[in-house]
């Protein structure tokens, strides 16, 4: 089964909709849930980095993806995010998404401990084993303090389970010597373009949130080999990634956008997270 059919290729990095109290809005979820698809999305992103992950617990992790699987109705493929740095604490969260109703797993390098690429692997590998669903990677050095090796990206595409991977390392050169082995998408919306075009299998964005049909349209015309269409529609796209990721606050930005377009209920995060504008 390709790429495609385990993750989908417009994926949303999806916001977790909460009330004024701090807790999970399940009107929001299921609102914004509708939203997604319906706009053009394939596949939902839960609890990942900006779902404010780091915020949850793990029963609320599990309760928000259960809800969304739910809500989603093979709609659309549901990507539960479920790294940590500790191997232990990433294994039980992927047992508990797959018995929650996700779909596929969102492996992130483990962050802050900063082990060596051995340990990566070993630790990749290890989550991998523990459930029967497809794993895509997440490479995003500047929050975790650590890269991912090319030949560590290698080895992993080597395990039956691993398929795929989140590029937020943003170098284009390296990641196209590589998309023979996995198939690649692109963590960065300012790059969504330029990755499609080297050959990318899909997006997985944050800006999606508001902007899941012309991510789909960008897609489309790639796919169709329209780059004149792909670039206007790109073009249109870069004031609204740059007002959704200013000061790396897109999760608090888009509830903003997300607030004001009466999509959810409240713009509300939680701390350290303060509200974002709409922009």
């Amino acid at each position: 089964m390709t790429a495609d059919h385990l993750f989908g290729t417009n994926l949303v990095a999806m916001v977790t909709p909460m009330n004024p109290d701090g807790s999970i809005s399940t009107q929001g979820v299921n609102s914004l849930v509708d939203h997604l698809i319906t706009t053009g999305a394939d596949g939902l992103v839960v609890a990942g980095t900006t779902g404010e992950s780091p915020t949850l617990t793990d029963a609320e992790t599990t309760a928000l993806i259960r809800a969304v699987a739910t809500q989603a109705r093979g709609r659309a493929k549901v990507i539960a995010g479920i790294g940590t740095y500790d191997t232990a604490t990433t294994i039980r969260r992927a047992v508990e998404a797959e018995a929650a109703g996700a779909d596929a797993l969102l492996l992130v390098t483990p962050y802050y401990s900063k082990p060596t690429q051995a340990g990566v692997i070993a630790h990749c590998r290890a989550v991998a084993d523990a459930t029967t669903l497809p794993v895509m990677l997440y490479d995003v050095p500047h929050r975790t303090g650590l890269a991912l090796a090319p030949a560590t990206i290698t080895d992993l595409a080597t395990h039956p389970h691993i398929h795929a991977i989140k590029d937020a390392k943003g170098d284009l050169a390296e990641a196209m010597t590589l998309m023979s082995t996995l198939a690649y998408y692109c963590g960065i919306d300012d790059l969504n373009l330029p990755y499609l075009a080297a050959g990318a299998t899909g997006l997985v964005s944050v800006t999606a949130n508001l902007t899941a049909t012309p991510n789909a349209d960008l897609i489309h015309a790639i796919r169709t080999g329209d780059l004149d269409t792909a670039r206007a529609i790109h073009r249109s796209q870069i004031p609204v990634t740059a007002a959704l990721t200013a000061a790396s606050q897109g999760a608090a930005n888009s509830k903003a956008a997300l607030a004001e377009l009466r999509i959810i209920p409240h713009r509300s995060v939680r701390l350290p997270l303060l509200e974002g504008q709409p922009g």
